[in-house]
């Protein structure tokens, strides 16, 4: 598996130990999907007005969030003919994380965590639309993030 990080932003260094945590959700993730575990996964980090613009440009939706994500894989494609499947794209605010590290009082990297597993579960497929389908995903989160080491 290959994550390909790329911070867009400069108020915040992304540390070593997170993107090590990154690795293992992601890789925890697959596993539990029975997806395959040779993917690449951009990951960039941006502040309110970049992950603003993205939305915009992609969802028609002028306000800031706090994740996107961009699927490139569907779950019943044939994999035969590939040596890496491109999974897909996550982009995260950073500037929305620590907004919301303070409002679910909680750490900064507990929070991003948690949005990278949110990521993660958009590109395999999950969403979040019906509340059966957001009780599903909060339950695969935080599994995920009690796995690492990110529980509430």
């Amino acid at each position: 598996m290959a994550i390909i990080f790329n911070n867009e932003q400069d108020k915040y260094q992304i540390k070593e130990e997170w993107q090590n945590l990154m690795n293992k959700a992601a890789d925890i993730c697959l596993k539990a999907e029975n997806l395959p575990t040779d993917v690449q996964i951009g990951v960039t980090f941006v502040d309110n007005e970049g992950i603003r613009q993205i939305n915009n440009e992609y969802r028609n939706k002028d306000t800031a969030t706090d994740v996107l994500s961009f699927p490139m894989y569907e779950p019943d494609e044939e994999l035969d003919d590939f040596d890496l499947v491109l999974l897909g794209d996550i982009v995260i605010s950073l500037e929305r994380t620590e907004e919301q590290k303070v409002e679910y009082n909680h750490s900064f990297a507990r929070e991003l965590l948690y949005l990278f597993c949110h990521g993660m579960l958009h590109l395999c497929g999950y969403d979040h639309l019906e509340d059966e389908e957001k009780q599903l995903m909060r339950q695969k989160e935080e599994a995920i993030l009690t796995q690492i080491g990110q529980s509430r």
